[in-house]
């Protein structure tokens, strides 16, 4: 009886002249992988996976070497300065002092001119038979880095040829007198950053809100109703006061009546209720004051 390892031999010798070698995928422990042992001296990370650490003052070679990057003596070599210092002398903001203050009421905004919008509308980037709103501005690239919100101006107002239907933060007169000549409509309403930041990805409506009451003349989207965050609406007093002016075309002043001013503060004449003082004497007062 031949031993075992001679009839594997010759097992595996029959196999390999019985399948060709094009089929070694079939039986692959007949061909075990061949690998060359210097692949373990090739390893490394890539090569933006650490940064090397830098050793100072271990000879000039490393270009850290002898005084390891500081310098020749002075303040700065033999320890820290402090940010700003001048050696002593009095700095700038004590001798001149600090002018000026932060505006925590300003915003920015960002401006859109109507030039831009016509050349756009031209390019085929926008669409004038839907309603423009920040998030069609933001994703054809015609505004970008918005803040605050968008503020529609007149610049180059004589190209407006196209009857266009834009809702934006804020609008000059004489933009939206351009816009409305050219047989479109403008519509301002209140926006914060964390909600322009939700309207560009798409997870807010750019148009409705609770107290929102908008009517444009174009067809809207039917998906504006599925949108999983509420649009805010305004609570200060001056943003309210905007947007209810019917002369900056704002998206409350179905709020006010006829005649009614926008402000909250001073009353319409003939608006709101009028409650009859009534003017007591002396004598009716002591008389109400008896005990019996």
């Amino acid at each position: 009886m031949p031993p075992v390892h001679s009839r594997a031999t010759h097992l595996s010798g029959l196999f390999t002249t019985l399948i060709p070698r094009a089929s070694s995928s079939y039986l692959p422990f007949l061909y075990p992988q061949q690998r060359s042992a210097s692949i373990l001296s090739g390893l490394s990370d890539n090569p933006a996976a650490y940064r090397k650490k830098i050793r100072r003052g271990r000879g000039p070679s490393s270009g850290k070497g002898k005084t390891s990057g500081r310098g020749h003596k002075g303040q700065k070599q033999h320890g820290k300065v402090p940010r700003g210092f001048n050696g002593g002398q009095t700095p700038d903001e004590v001798v001149h002092g600090v002018r000026g203050f932060d505006n925590q009421f300003s915003v920015e905004m960002k401006p859109l001119n109507l030039e831009k919008v016509q050349s756009w509308v031209d390019q085929g980037r926008l669409n004038p038979s839907k309603p423009i709103t920040i998030r069609e501005l933001a994703k054809s690239r015609c505004i970008s880095q918005v803040k605050d919100g968008v503020k529609l101006l007149a610049k180059g107002s004589e190209k407006l040829t196209s009857p266009i239907h834009i809702i934006a933060s804020r609008a000059s007169a004489s933009a939206i007198a351009a816009v409305e000549a050219a047989g479109g409509s403008v519509t301002t309403r209140y926006y914060t950053p964390a909600s322009i930041e939700r309207i560009i990805k798409g997870k807010t409506d750019p148009i409705h809100s609770l107290q929102s009451q908008i009517a444009l003349p174009v067809e809207e989207p039917p998906e504006h109703r599925h949108y999983p965050i509420r649009l805010p609406d305004p609570t200060g007093r001056k943003d309210i006061e905007y947007y209810r002016d019917p002369a900056h075309r704002g998206y409350l002043s179905h709020q006010l009546e006829e005649g009614q001013g926008p402000s909250l503060f001073f009353k319409t004449p003939g608006f709101g209720k009028l409650v009859a003082r009534k003017i007591r004497s002396k004598a009716a007062s002591a008389a109400e004051n008896r005990i019996w």
